[in-house]
């Protein structure tokens, strides 16, 4: 807590708002667009290897949580004040911490696998300055923080060879094992006797992560099965074509996010309705979305 009360002590109304649009690159959001922009416009197997590396780092970070249960910052230390505004996005426990397993997982994998070194170098930087701002907003411990670090230099560095190598055969597999993870992980957190202390807030919080994990996972499952034997897509277009995919692609996945949310809670309930939504949003950013590439394939650049 000491350096936190320090961090306390350097803050600004233009640093809070700095850090506030920093510490969103380390959200679920964030990890999602720059996973399907690699999935649409750069690299499919690379692809799977940032979805693979951000699913895997949730599942451990959602279990820790919920299984060590360590409060947040101020509720540690009723005297330290965390920055209000990023308050509303930590309603969950804080250890280990899931923006900075996030935008460590996902740019550090970015960052291994490009060769551009501006590039490179951006992607690192952003490893450090993310995490680096759970602590200054004062959401994260650095407990929480460099725990984080840990874990996602360690599946970037194993998942690599296991996705990127072997023609990518593996990663049907890994992605079979990833929703057994999450299927156990959901059995765990509906059918484990919590203790009655527990803060039923955060409860709710693992549930309902449980339950995108599941649904984003299975629905990545099916996305490969397809795009293996039937679609195929291709990745390659010129520019402008590019920045149209991910533009419009991108619109039409939050219209599914939005859209679908209320008729599927109504027909199978909060939950069960969350799991369908997001596996609709993955089966819309792997294969309904992609059937229109092979047109944008037309306006390739020619070499």
């Amino acid at each position: 807590m000491d350096f936190l009360i320090f961090l306390e002590g350097l803050r600004n109304a233009f640093l809070d708002g700095l850090m506030l649009c920093i510490t969103f690159l380390g959200s679920v959001e964030a990890f999602m667009v720059a996973a399907v922009i690699m999935l649409w416009c750069v690299n499919k197997r690379q692809a799977y290897y940032v979805l693979s590396v951000g699913f895997v780092g949730t599942w451990i970070c959602q279990f820790l949580k919920i299984t060590f249960r360590i409060k947040r910052p101020w509720d540690l230390d009723p005297n330290f004040k965390a920055v209000e505004a990023a308050k509303s996005g930590a309603n969950d426990y804080s250890f280990p911490s899931g923006h900075t397993m996030n935008s460590v997982g996902t740019f550090g994998a970015i960052a291994t696998l490009t060769k551009e070194k501006l590039l490179k170098a951006i992607m690192i930087t952003l490893c450090v300055i993310v995490p680096f701002s759970r602590m200054y907003l004062g959401v994260h411990t650095p407990l929480d923080v460099f725990t984080s670090v840990a874990i996602a230099l360690l599946l970037i560095f194993v998942l690599r060879p296991l996705i990127l190598g072997h023609d990518g055969k593996y990663i049907p597999l890994i992605l079979w094992i990833m929703l057994a993870m999450s299927v156990v992980y959901l059995l765990f957190v509906e059918l484990y006797p919590f203790p009655a202390d527990i803060q039923q807030h955060n409860l709710n919080s693992a549930v309902e992560n449980a339950y995108t994990l599941v649904g984003a996972v299975a629905g990545f499952v099916v996305v490969d099965m397809v795009d293996r034997k039937w679609v195929n897509y291709p990745v390659c277009a010129v520019w402008w074509a590019q920045l149209i995919k991910i533009v419009v692609g991108l619109g039409l996945v939050m219209a599914v996010k939005v859209g679908l949310k209320t008729p599927l809670n109504a027909l199978f309930g909060e939950m069960p309705g969350r799991a369908l939504r997001y596996f609709c949003i993955a089966v819309t950013a792997g294969i309904l979305w992609p059937l229109t590439f092979k047109w944008f394939s037309k306006f390739e650049k020619k070499k």
